[in-house]
């Protein structure tokens, strides 16, 4: 049978990635999100084959995101460690509001738990990582780290910063998530930036 046209799938994996962060759980229904994109539950259930279907297909497409995010931001900014903390920030746009940030997580809680979701998870984090990894490689290299830093290990600092600085943001629900972002990836930066002794010989 031909798919009903006009509305992409890219589209409706979107609409799915809104529609989980203002409701939540127990709000992602196939109703609701076809409601969003203005189409039928039984066009979903066509397309994907059920809600777990389309949960899986919008954490495929995570994955690939993921990836492309860091290609663009790459090529945005000449400087590894700006293009690193629009990465960083830009991983998180979804979690604007202390309440879609809490959204998101219970959907994380609800991926370690299932195998297949979790290793959809897995792929995201994995694919986050080797970016923050390249790009803090790529600032070594061109001298906006200081010789000898331990790229792996700040790799892994930054990404438990970006964790950390979320939950504490939800909770404490002070300024905007990107600013938290920004002033925690500083702080923790700040110790590994050439002194300015060391910029001007």
């Amino acid at each position: 049978m031909a798919r009903p046209r006009g509305v992409e799938d890219a589209a409706i994996l979107r609409a799915t990635a809104d529609v989980m962060g203002r409701l939540g759980p127990a709000g992602l229904t196939l109703a609701a999100v076809a409601r969003e994109v203005g189409l039928v539950p039984a066009t979903l259930v066509q397309r994907f084959g059920s809600k777990r279907g389309l949960l899986l297909a919008l954490a495929d497409r995570s994955a690939a995101h993921a990836g492309e995010v860091a290609r663009r931001v790459t090529q945005e900014h000449p400087s590894a460690l700006a293009a690193l903390r629009a990465l960083t920030v830009e991983s998180v746009a979804g979690m604007a509001t202390p309440e879609r940030f809490a959204h998101h997580l219970a959907f994380l809680c609800t991926d370690l738990a299932d195998p297949e979701l979790y290793a959809r998870a897995l792929a995201v984090h994995e694919a986050h990582r080797q970016a923050v990894s390249q790009l803090l490689a790529r600032a070594a290299e061109s001298g906006e780290l200081r010789p000898g830093t331990d790229v792996p290990a700040l790799a892994d600092a930054v990404r438990a910063v970006t964790a950390g600085a979320g939950l504490n943001w939800a909770v404490e629900r002070r300024g905007t998530l990107a600013e938290r972002l920004h002033r925690d990836l500083g702080t923790l930066l700040a110790p590994h930036l050439p002194s300015p002794t060391t910029e001007a010989r």
